[in-house]
């Protein structure tokens, strides 16, 4: 049985998931749409993305509503800069020695840039200044991702987990998939040692995900059917389905070839159909409020 799960209450046959928002705050449509999706009351967790231009209203959001116990926000740490015409920059450096600006001084587009050419030093860097700028915010941080993947490189894994404990605060944990890592540009002594670096996570006591998956941002048809078959397939322990929302604008269309699953997206968790398919479904809905808080209760995060 997963270990955070038997400290939550669950049991070993209960299936437990938490149904994550990304990207909130990358631009204003997310934010229009999160701030719905609170009040439909279906999504579980959500995550920010602080160098983005629209964190400053994300953060005006959270003082709107602070209090609301539906508001389970963490930081999506974000060392990459994906779309060709909207771009963003890192908090702490405009150095391009450190590794964490591509030739016009943006984050990379991509991931292996960083895994290769990041410096350590300025990685732990603008980690640390992303979450303490949250916090200055306002913001009552639940937990930290991150953006594409890019921290489970190994090479940045154990500053990921490190920052994290920095603060008191549960990293996002899960093996991905060898097919993932080698298309991300892993080789194969690289997935070995993210394999034994998340293993050795959990035997310190971190929670590491037995399951996760993310709604295709490559089909946007049938949306309800998508998640019912996640949901039909989750196994017993702790998963977490990750989408990402956002209402349809014209900035929205501009910025993401991907727009149409983004939208779809907000309509599927704003909708009376997935509310009813969650009652049929037999799984237990989470946040991540409630796993920081057993942690730190229990002093298993320094």
């Amino acid at each position: 049985m997963n270990p955070i799960l038997h400290t939550l209450g669950f049991s070993p046959s209960d299936r437990v998931v938490i149904l994550h928002a990304d990207d909130i705050g990358m631009c204003q449509a997310t934010l229009s749409a999160y701030d719905d999706l609170l009040h439909a009351g279906l999504v579980s967790s959500a995550a920010t993305m602080v160098p983005c231009p629209w964190f400053n209203g994300l953060a005006a959001l959270a003082q709107r509503r602070a209090g609301d116990s539906r508001l389970d926000m963490g930081v999506h740490l974000t060392l990459t800069s994906e779309w060709r015409t909207y771009r963003w920059r890192p908090l702490t450096t405009r150095d391009p020695t450190s590794g964490l600006l591509d030739g016009e001084g943006y984050c990379p587009a991509q991931s292996l840039p960083v895994f290769q050419r990041a410096d350590l030093g300025a990685v732990r860097a603008e980690l640390m200044a992303q979450v303490q700028w949250a916090l200055a915010a306002g913001i009552d941080v639940t937990h930290v991702d991150n953006h594409m993947l890019t921290l489970f490189h190994p090479r940045l894994l154990p500053v990921y987990i490190d920052v994290a404990q920095q603060f008191g605060l549960p990293p996002f944990l899960v093996h991905i998939p060898p097919a993932w890592q080698r298309n991300m540009g892993y080789n194969a002594d690289d997935i070995a040692a993210a394999q034994l670096l998340i293993d050795e996570a959990a035997a310190a006591g971190l929670p590491v995900f037995d399951f996760f998956a993310v709604l295709s941002l490559d089909e946007h048809e049938n949306r309800l059917d998508e998640i019912r078959a996640l949901l039909d397939e989750l196994p017993a322990g702790l998963s977490t389905i990750l989408f990402h929302p956002a209402v349809d604008t014209p900035e929205l269309r501009a910025i993401a070839p991907d727009w149409r699953c983004r939208v779809a997206d907000y309509h599927l968790f704003t909708s009376d159909a997935l509310r009813t398919l969650l009652a049929e479904a037999g799984v237990q809905v989470v946040g991540w409020r409630a796993i920081r808080d057993a942690l730190r209760a229990s002093a298993g995060m320094r």
